[in-house]
């Protein structure tokens, strides 16, 4: 039996194709390992969202190589949709397959195993109108589902590569979505988390919208909550915002990217929204559903971010409620617009102040669980012992509950 190992770099988005892909491996009769182990095909989902995203990728490739130096190692993911050509050079890799040919992966082994052709099979990422999903859109993390409704973005912001990389909107269609909530419900669970490359863009391409299929989604009673991934502010319509904030079946745990707290720097970043927006936003949300979680994203060391700017963005950061902060040190991607500005920040400056926002965060996470101690609510049972609550604190409690049903605790 031929035996497959899988790597995964990056985001959720890619993890979830891994799962897919495994799977058609394992229905096609090979024998899944683990990547510790010694394969006959290695596949590396690459990452490309940064320049450390790129280098473990490689890394994560000669890797597979030096583990057994016969095997097959395929490079796969957004690094070789965006840079196919890089990753054909290096000798580790026997084939490159784009995010366009991920569907077609199982049958482009199967012909390199007979043939033993070095190939690069990618193709236009704009062309495509629908979502490869493999037959399914289900991905699981412990005791959650989640559900990809969505691929792709529209928004081009001048720093980020993934619109070249995953390519446009394409969004599931509101009928296979909601087939599958009702399929989920019936099979026991109680919570679906809502995930996409950009999930409040979610039915651009089908003239419908987010807010339209949450409000068909709540028609499944038996999901109790519905967990939303990351939106961006500039695309929550008032509808939307109206459902998430009265809507209690609907997670008050809200992930915002702010990016940057300096309106200079989100206007050359193409944001479409300016800081006085988000911080209404936030509180709107705050003032309606107070317990709710607001994380967020921050990227350090915009090419030309003065100290002023990163100060301003220390500011905001302290002044707005935040749970937690997700933090990232700017770097150049092919493509886009951010990497023709010339003032670059000195990676010493940039590692200054990731570490000034790093402390930052271990604070707001600090100040958040004081917020809600004593507090009771809705958690999702994840394994023995360990909950995830509604807003997003992960607690150990003893309970005699199942993993995937949701209880009542009071947060220690």
């Amino acid at each position: 039996m031929v035996r497959v190992s899988f790597r995964t770099l990056g985001c959720r988005m890619n993890k979830f194709d891994t799962d897919l892909i495994r799977n058609l491996f394992r229905q096609a009769g090979y024998s899944v390992v683990d990547f510790e182990e010694t394969a006959d095909v290695y596949i590396i989902n690459t990452c490309t969202v940064t320049v450390g995203g790129d280098r473990s990728s490689r890394q994560a490739i000669y890797k597979a190589k030096r583990k057994n130096p016969k095997a097959l190692v395929v490079a796969t993911g957004c690094y070789a949709q965006v840079r196919p050509e890089e990753l054909a050079r290096l000798k580790e890799v026997d084939l490159v397959v784009g995010n366009t040919h991920k569907k077609e992966i199982l049958k482009i082994v199967e012909e390199f195993i007979e043939k033993r052709e070095k190939k690069v099979f990618v193709g236009e990422i704009f062309r495509q109108r629908e979502m490869e999903n493999f037959g399914t859109v289900l991905y699981f993390e412990n005791s959650r589902p989640f559900l990809k409704i969505q691929e792709g973005c529209n928004k081009f912001c001048s720093f980020c590569i993934i619109p070249f990389a995953r390519g446009k909107v394409r969004s599931v269609d509101p009928e296979r979505v909601f087939e599958q909530v009702s399929l989920l419900a019936e099979q026991g669970y109680k919570e679906i988390v809502l995930t996409g490359t950009q999930l409040s863009q979610y039915g651009w391409d089908k003239k419908t919208s987010l807010a339209e299929l949450l409000k068909k989604l709540l028609t499944v009673k038996k999901i109790e909550i519905f967990r939303l991934s990351s939106l961006h502010v500039a695309e929550i319509s008032k509808e939307l915002l109206e459902l998430i904030t009265s809507e209690s079946r609907i997670a008050p745990h809200f992930h915002l990217s702010l990016q940057s707290g300096s309106d200079r720097i989100l206007s050359l970043m193409g944001r479409g929204y300016n800081l006085k927006k988000f911080k209404e936003i936030v509180e709107y949300i705050l003032l309606k559903r107070e317990e709710s979680a607001i994380g967020t994203d921050i990227i350090v060391g915009f090419p030309s971010e003065s100290e002023r700017d990163f100060k301003e963005t220390v500011k905001a950061v302290e002044e707005i409620p935040f749970a937690y902060l997700h933090i990232f040190p700017y770097s150049d991607r092919p493509n886009t617009l951010a990497s023709r500005i010339k003032k670059k920040i000195p990676e010493r400056i940039k590692k200054e102040r990731v570490a000034i926002l790093r402390d930052l965060d271990f604070k707001k996470r600090k100040e958040f669980y004081g917020k809600n101690k004593g507090k009771k609510l809705r958690a999702v049972v994840l394994s023995e012992n360990r909950v995830l609550t509604e807003n997003y604190l992960e607690l150990e409690i003893k309970t005699k509950a199942k993993p995937a049903e949701v209880v009542v605790v009071r947060v220690p």
